[in-house]
C-alpha cells in the first residue's frame, strides 16, 4: 500500500505485546532500542524469526549480528522511556479495544478483510472523505 499509494498513505506502528508470551515485553524493548541505532525493521524480523527461542542472550545476539553498537544498544535497554512508550501504546490499543496482534487500523476503522482487495476499499473511501 505504501508503493501504491506514497503520498497518501503513511505507516504508524504501534506495540503491543501479547501477555502469554514471556518474552513479549522484552522484545519490544529491544526493537526499540534497535531503532535508536536505524534497525527497526531489521530487528523486528529477526524477532519475529525467533520467536520460540528468544532470551536475554538471544536479545544480544540480534544486535550484534545487525552490527549494533552493543554499549549504546544495553543502555537503550535500560532506558524507562521505553517501558513508557509501551505503556502508552498498550493503554492505546485497549483504549481501541484491540484483543490481539495485528490489528490494523486505518484512520481509526478497524481493517478486518486483510486481502489487498481490503485494504485497497478502506483506503480509497477515506481517500474520498478527504475531496
Amino acid at each position: 500500500m505504501l508503493e501504491q499509494y506514497p503520498k497518501e498513505v503513511k505507516l504508524v506502528t504501534k506495540h503491543y505485546p501479547i501477555p502469554s508470551h514471556a518474552f513479549s515485553r522484552k522484545a519490544t524493548v529491544a526493537v526499540l532500542a534497535a531503532a535508536e541505532q536505524g534497525k527497526y525493521w531489521e530487528y523486528q524480523e529477526k524477532i519475529f524469526a525467533n520467536m520460540s527461542t528468544l532470551s536475554d542472550q538471544k536479545f544480544l545476539d540480534m544486535a550484534r549480528e545487525l552490527g549494533l553498537n552493543m554499549d549504546a544498544f544495553q543502555k537503550s535497554l535500560k532506558d524507562p522511556k521505553h517501558q513508557s512508550a509501551l505503556d502508552k501504546d498498550v493503554s492505546d490499543a485497549n483504549l481501541a479495544g484491540v484483543r490481539g496482534t495485528p490489528t490494523i487500523f486505518i484512520n481509526g476503522r478497524l481493517l478486518t478483510n486483510r486481502s489487498l482487495d481490503g485494504f485497497k476499499e478502506i483506503i480509497n473511501e477515506e481517500l474520498k472523505k478527504k475531496k
